[in-house]
């Protein structure tokens, strides 16, 4: 059963990361970067609402609140819930396969514990997106003080976001065509989109520098 990231120390959630183990992996590491990015957003929000100079940005502010204060629980949960999706799979490898009953029953838990590990971090790449949408209009109108936070948040926003799709397109990949189509539908669909977004908070953070 894999670990809970959140009950870590960094340092010791950064010495795990480096192991040689195959949890925690890259899927746990965009997880985290989307919590990261949402407590930097929600530090910008909170610098911005109240503030009768930013007062143009306090609707921003609050949606991006709204947004960004549930990832801090989720965040950690999806980092936890994609080592343990993984461990699912090492262990359907393991099982046994001496008649052909055993290798259609491993084959079919093989299958199925890949696409549950497809879809833990499709839900990171889709809450990074939803998060990283709201950011250029937050650099524009929130507080101009703390918009280079802005551009770290949206620049972990994206890591996080494109990570995660990594990770789903390298276990859809070991599927057969027919299964997981809505997943590769959506996974296709952030691809297509998330650079340009964040290319869209990056240039209106760069304004406001």
């Amino acid at each position: 059963m894999a670990d809970d990231w959140d009950d870590m120390t960094l340092r010791e959630f950064q010495a795990a990361l480096a192991s040689s183990s195959p949890t925690p992996g890259g899927g746990t590491a965009a997880a985290i970067a989307l919590g990261q990015s949402a407590a930097l957003a929600c530090m910008v929000c909170d610098l911005t609402i109240g503030k009768d100079k930013w007062k143009s940005g306090w609707a921003i502010a609050g949606k991006v609140s709204d947004i960004a204060i549930p990832l801090f629980t989720r965040s950690l949960e999806l980092a936890s819930e994609d080592s343990a999706a993984f461990d699912q799979v090492m262990a359907a490898f393991k099982m046994p396969k001496d008649d052909d009953e055993q290798i259609e029953m491993r084959r079919t838990e093989i299958r199925r514990a890949t696409l549950e590990a497809a879809r833990t971090p499709l839900e990171t790449a889709r809450l990074a997106f939803e998060l990283l949408s709201a950011l250029p209009e937050l650099a524009t109108l929130g507080n101009a003080n703390a918009v280079s936070d802005v551009g770290v948040a949206a620049l972990l926003a994206s890591t996080a976001c494109k990570g995660a799709l990594m990770n789903v397109e390298i276990n859809l990949s070991s599927l057969p065509e027919d299964m997981g189509g809505d997943e590769r539908a959506e996974c296709a669909n952030l691809m297509a989109r998330v650079s340009d977004v964040s290319r869209d908070s990056i240039r209106a953070v760069q304004e406001r520098l």
